[in-house]
């Protein structure tokens, strides 16, 4: 059959010794939207293909952030006309017990929302476990599930995602191969991980009806999904690791027709991406090689300069010393290499050389731009930086993306509202609308978007804390840019598509500021992908500007920072900072200016730390790694890779 879709950027073994520790059909794809093109054409080829044969294509579904891509490609077919759904039968994974069908968090509805609202499929062909049942009659509909499934001859492609924990569906740790669907107790990692869709760990659900591990391995053909580096660790022991109950992913290795499917990210851990040569004889380059390196070094716990040609033969780097010559030579290269990349000048140092340092030394001034998704990631991410920019007397301006209001907790609106009507006691405007708000408030059911207005006042809660921030650091308030892009203005978790008036909001920024250099977050695992939504924004504003063949945007460096949810590797890294302990004092500061998200944020994520801890032990850890491998010892450092476009 012909692919309904352009081949995807796939990144193929060159063996199959490269593959020689994955026990599960790997394919790793540049991006999640190439590997989501491969998923849904796997899919429409079925269907055409059960079409020409007069019968049913049977399909197990997901929900989540991981599958949507894939169900936007396959509504796309369907209105170009290219593929029905009248032939296909479908059955959901899982649902959360109890929950109406009806609510936002509903797995029925994010199905009909993604998918079934917009494609011709039979209402009488859709199953998704109905979570408004009541206990008791919870055993039969799952015994009548099992049997549907059996009835239709069982499901012919299952699509799951992965959990943190290596649960398939909500099948948790410690559950069995041969489980069937069931009600089941959910393990408090996955509540964790849930808590942001539903607005706090204490309004997820603690139950939830899954099919077994039985029912998904009964499957014809199961397809994985995982996409970003938060999933690396679970993808690493799902594909590699023994077959256990606590990693019910594992199971999976039992399957006869089972393909993982994963972007580059969440590859990162497999064996053949992390150390290639551990498996096959390398094709060295420059950035191989120092990636080799520090593996190397911090495997022995052996500062680079000591690593001897033994090391490298042992760790399956011998043709690498035949190549060189020497593991002195080696060495010396990468020592040289990490050492340029620290610099106390991210603006460059003025009447210097700089052929050897990360940043150009003119002009001086620079004007520097960053971009912050949220209104504090600017701080948490590259506080010291920035602090240093100022120190040194760059132009710095800061554009912060989004609002970040649903990020606001409600009573954080009623202490604000509170002292703005003390403060204008005769306001009966004001009053009245603080009525309006309190009762709102009050009768807001968990996970329930808010009003205009309380969004309103949530985002200026946002907005003033980011003020305070820059105000700490040293720049101006009229540097201080709230871009506040549509995308993001829902209210809700759930975001709307980046669009042509996002790009043209970053684009007019950019063309009226005429950066030096840019400073964008590359931190690409936030729960909800806000990040990699700005940053897009950020790109596609940049791609348009060399397409209009702006002169100034060829003299323009972009810088890619991490932090508040993981780090970038020091193999990556191109410019690190130091910071002292005085500056790391200043930059935790400037955290604590946005006193919202102090003590507990609404979003943390899978870590329960505060941002500040996170970023502290972040910056201490990379400046700790740098002293192991040879380099100076310093209190802290932030780390960035250059952006080439």
């Amino acid at each position: 059959m012909q692919e309904l879709v352009k081949n995807p950027t796939k990144l193929e073994p060159q063996d199959t010794e490269t593959v020689k520790f994955e026990k599960i059909n790997t394919h790793i794809y540049q991006d999640s939207e190439s590997a989501s093109w491969y998923v849904a054409n796997e899919i429409a080829g079925l269907i055409k293909q059960k079409q020409e044969e007069g019968k049913k294509a049977v399909l197990g579904l997901a929900t989540g952030s991981t599958p949507t891509k894939v169900y936007d490609y396959l509504v796309q077919f369907y209105k170009e006309g290219r593929l029905s759904f009248k032939n296909v039968v479908t059955f959901n994974l899982d649902e959360y017990f109890p929950m109406d069908p009806t609510s936002i968090h509903s797995y029925r509805r994010f199905m009909n929302e993604h998918l079934f609202d917009h494609i011709d499929i039979e209402p009488y062909n859709v199953h998704i476990p109905d979570g408004s049942l009541s206990k008791e009659e919870i055993r039969k509909y799952c015994m009548d599930y099992e049997e549907k499934i059996q009835n239709v001859g069982g499901i012919d492609i299952q699509i799951l995602g992965i959990g943190r924990t290596g649960h398939i569906g909500f099948n948790e740790p410690g559950s069995s191969l041969n489980s069937k669907t069931r009600l089941v107790r959910l393990d408090r990692v996955t509540r964790l991980d849930a808590a942001s869709d539903f607005f706090g760990e204490e309004n997820v659900p603690k139950r939830a009806i899954t099919m077994g591990v039985g029912t998904i391995m009964g499957a014809k053909k199961i397809i994985l999904m995982a996409w970003g580096e938060g999933k690396s660790n679970i993808i690493h022991q799902a594909v590699e690791g023994k077959i256990k109950e606590s990693v019910p992913a594992t199971f999976l290795q039992h399957h006869e027709n089972c393909d993982f499917v994963l972007d580059s990210a969440a590859a990162s851990n497999l064996t053949r991406i992390k150390t290639p040569w551990l498996v096959t004889e390398c094709e060295w380059n420059d950035k191989l090689i120092k990636k080799a390196t520090i593996w190397l070094s911090e495997k022995l716990g052996k500062a680079i300069l000591k690593l001897t040609n033994e090391d490298y033969n042992e760790y399956g780097m011998g043709n690498l010393i035949a190549e060189i010559g020497s593991a002195e030579q080696i060495n010396l290269n990468v020592f040289n290499e990490l050492q340029r990349t620290i610099t106390g000048w991210p603006g460059g140092k003025p009447n210097a050389d700089d052929s050897q340092r990360p940043e150009r030394a003119e002009p001086y001034p620079k004007t520097s731009l960053i971009f912050s998704p949220h209104p504090d990631d600017d701080v948490i991410s590259m506080g010291g930086t920035l602090l240093r920019l100022v120190d040194q007397g760059h132009h710095v301006h800061v554009a912060y993306q989004t609002s970040g209001n649903i990020a606001v907790f409600d009573d954080e609106v009623i202490r604000f509202l509170d002292f703005a009507t003390d403060i204008q006691k005769e306001n009966k405007e004001l009053k009245k609308k603080f009525k309006e708000v309190r009762e709102f408030l009050a009768s807001k059911k968990p996970g329930e978007v808010d009003s205009p207005e309380v969004q309103q006042f949530k985002g200026l809660i946002r907005k003033g804390e980011a003020l305070a921030a820059c105000r700490y650091c040293g720049v101006k308030e009229e540097n201080a840019h709230f871009l506040n892009l549509p995308f993001y203005e829902t209210g809700a978790v759930r975001k709307k598509p980046l669009s042509d008036e996002d790009i043209q909001i970053t684009y007019d920024l950019l063309n009226r500021l005429k950066p030096h250099q840019i400073f964008a977050a590359g931190d690409l695992s936030d729960p909800h992908g806000t990040h990699r939504v700005c940053l897009d924004s950020v790109f596609r504003a940049l791609q348009k500007l060399k397409d209009d063949r702006v002169d100034w945007i060829r003299n323009c460096y972009v810088w890619l920072y991490r932090g508040a949810w993981q780090e970038w590797d020091i193999a990556d890294m191109e410019m690190a900072i130091p910071i002292g302990p005085k500056d790391m004092s200043r930059k935790k500061n400037a955290i604590f200016k946005h006193q919202s998200q102090k003590d507990s944020a609404m979003f943390p994520g899978n870590d329960e730390r505060e941002f500040w801890q996170r970023a502290e032990q972040r910056n201490k850890d990379t400046a700790n790694r740098y002293n192991a491998l040879g380099m100076a010892e310093y209190e802290a450092m932030e780390g960035f890779v250059r952006y080439h476009f």
